[in-house]
């Protein structure tokens, strides 16, 4: 057997796991009511545990930036990567933290599936509904975009097998079992794709530092080849402090803006479930950035020369361990990917059958659609959107990191105010909710179009700021007129 084929095929074996566990999900989907599938469907009958729902947490936030493109960036940049990278310890604390109890308890109390389920009844507004509506399906699809080239080019890069067909083994399996198995196979491989995450950049760090002749070794390695490496503020001070500031607000704060994560605190079990994923999540999440940032910090003492930062995984995995064991741990970045596709694949398809579908179609009813038509109809509709993502990823753009990073700050921009502040503020209103997704996503669109010198200063913090004076202005503008109707 070739050293190639000893590396794919532990690759396929997984992918058949992640297929079969979506099988095992089908059959313990409801077959009851027309709303108990839904909930079982789009959020796994409210009933993850706190390993669990830590694990799909993290799993759905981390992607190919995480595991391939920050430790690329760190090899080019150093340990001040690493340092900026640690920021994002917090998602999983902050993301229940703020959200979790006081949203689920919402959720339960209106029945909500979805973000825009919640949005619907904390609005009242179809405005509101529609325009997060399509801001979810258009930048998810971009980021599927992203993430489906991303694991192609991996699989491409590790296997030396052409890129159409790691683009079909990865893209199929991650449709097939998200459309086949719902909610309840997303986050059961999502728990595993976790500890395969883990598991993976632990022994490719150890690997790193092994090959490189230990950490002292390899930091007076980085240190010959540039000493801006073991500084703060990188090469070129390439790592400015306002930058350092306003990442807090983009992988920070920011994560409270993202549905695929924030959707998670709708299926957990109790609050204790809660609190014990806020301490699994944030130690392993802080444990696997810290561990693959360094890796790929540590890479540039073993692998100087390489052309892009993007390969330093790749090589690290394929160069420093056996092809089995490299097939084995290349599901890690794969994982990762996986992932959060599958989440937005979820989302997607709950966007355009919950959302707009049953609500305007149904007139909010779903019991007026048979069980096993809303079955049908699911699983067409997550093969049909997958299938429009594969076949744009066919033909990749150049833009790929723009592409992604534009995604991510669009849907910050559309639901961080609104999820955030409508939740803890009664006084916010539908005026000022689309005010501030208008205003949000029309200021992150022109600065990331026009790219204004702003000192280093990323473009999601005006976006951020603009997006939150739009909602408190336009809430109060809200208030008047409801006043106004009133006295008249």
């Amino acid at each position: 057997m070739t050293a190639t084929m000893e590396t794919v095929i532990p690759v396929i074996v997984y992918l058949l796991a992640s297929i079969g566990i979506a099988l095992w999900a089908r059959k313990k989907a409801s077959d009851g009511t027309s709303q108990g599938f839904i909930e079982d469907y789009f959020i796994g009958g409210r009933s993850m545990g706190g390993f669990v729902l830590a694990m799909t947490i993290i799993a759905s936030y981390t992607s190919a930036s995480s595991f391939v493109g920050g430790p690329g960036v760190a090899y080019r940049l150093g340990l001040s990567w690493v340092l900026l990278a640690m920021i994002q310890v917090p998602t999983t604390f902050l993301t229940l933290g703020i959200l979790g109890k006081r949203f689920a308890i919402m959720a339960r109390k209106t029945q909500s599936v979805t973000i825009t389920d919640f949005l619907r009844a904390r609005f009242k507004s179809d405005t509101v509904v529609i325009l997060c509506s399509l801001a979810l399906i258009v930048f998810f699809m971009a980021a599927m975009l992203a993430q489906f080239i991303g694991g192609a080019r991996l699989f491409q890069t590790v296997t030396g097998y052409p890129y159409a067909v790691g683009l079909g083994l990865f893209g199929i399996s991650v449709v097939l079992y998200t459309a086949v198995g719902g909610f309840r196979a997303v986050v059961l491989t999502d728990a595993i794709q976790g500890i395969v995450m883990v598991v993976a950049v632990v022994v490719v760090l150890l690997a790193v530092i092994n090959a490189g002749g230990g950490v002292e070794k390899c930091i007076a390695t980085l240190k010959s080849i540039d000493p801006g490496l073991i500084t703060p503020t990188g090469p070129k001070n390439a790592v400015p402090q306002p930058f350092t500031l306003s990442f807090w607000v983009l992988v920070g704060i920011g994560v409270l803006g993202l549905p695929q994560t924030t959707q998670r605190c709708m299926g957990y079990r109790d609050s204790r479930a809660m609190h014990n994923a806020m301490v699994i999540g944030t130690l392993l999440i802080g444990f696997m950035i810290l561990c693959a940032h360094l890796a790929g910090t540590m890479g540039r003492a073993v692998f100087p020369d390489l052309p892009a930062g993007d390969l330093a995984m790749p090589t690290m995995i394929v160069e420093l361990l056996s092809p089995v064991w490299a097939g084995i741990f290349i599901a890690g970045p794969l994982a990762a990917i996986m992932s959060t596709v599958d989440s937005m694949l979820l989302l997607v398809c709950a966007a355009i059958i919950k959302d707009l579908y049953i609500h305007y179609r149904l007139k909010g009813d779903a019991s007026k659609m048979p069980v096993v038509s809303l079955k049908k109809m699911s699983l067409i509709t997550t093969v049909v959107i997958g299938g429009m993502v594969f076949l744009a990823a066919l033909e990749p753009p150049d833009l790929l990191v723009w592409i992604n990073l534009f995604a991510f700050g669009g849907l910050e921009a559309t639901f961080l105010c609104p999820m955030v502040i409508g939740l803890y503020w009664e006084k916010g209103n539908a005026t000022g909710a689309i005010a501030s997704i208008v205003c949000g996503v029309a200021t992150f669109i022109a600065l990331t179009i026009m790219k204004p010198a702003m000192g280093g200063v990323h473009a999601i913090v005006p976006t951020t700021i603009t997006a939150a004076t739009a909602f408190v202005t336009g809430s109060y503008i809200g208030i008047l007129r409801e006043d106004g109707k009133t006295a008249s």
